[in-house]
């Protein structure tokens, strides 16, 4: 059965926009952990304490160092975090921004041009073009 046939040009890009952030959110999913974060830091510290010997405990300055590396850690943490969600908003503005102009999307080999009549919102924005959406990070040039 073609899809096409049976779902008007909103219910398509609508279901479009709906597989798109599946596949995104399976794609964040599977990726493996390759750093360690504060919490690994965190249990090695605690695992570090647990097991010192009691004769020869952790000298005051090696731990105010370690709990600095911690709060060093978590900021750093923090701040990445931030500015994803600020990178996230940023290309949300600039999707906004180019409703009413032509834009050149680079779909496999072939390109699409037309003018963007839409956009969605969210961390990965879409931009409806000749009725159809495509990604925003799929767009090659802005000329108009």
């Amino acid at each position: 059965m073609d899809i096409a046939t049976t779902l008007n040009a909103a219910e398509r890009a609508g279901l479009e926009v709906q597989v798109n952030a599946f596949n995104t959110a399976l794609n964040g999913a599977k990726a493996p952990k390759q750093d360690l974060d504060k919490d690994d830091f965190l249990k090695i510290l605690i695992t570090q304490l647990q097991h010192q010997d009691p004769t020869k405990p952790m000298e005051d300055r090696e731990f105010i160092a370690q709990m600095a590396q911690f709060s060093s850690l978590e900021q750093m943490t923090n701040m990445s975090t931030q500015f994803t969600e600020l990178t996230s908003a940023m290309k949300g503005a600039q999707a906004m921004n180019l409703i009413g102009r032509e834009v050149e999307i680079l779909q496999g080999d072939s390109f699409i041009q037309g003018e963007v009549e839409a956009v969605t919102g969210g961390a990965y924005p879409q931009l409806m073009v000749n009725g159809a959406f495509y990604d925003y990070d799929d767009i090659s040039k802005v000329t108009r």
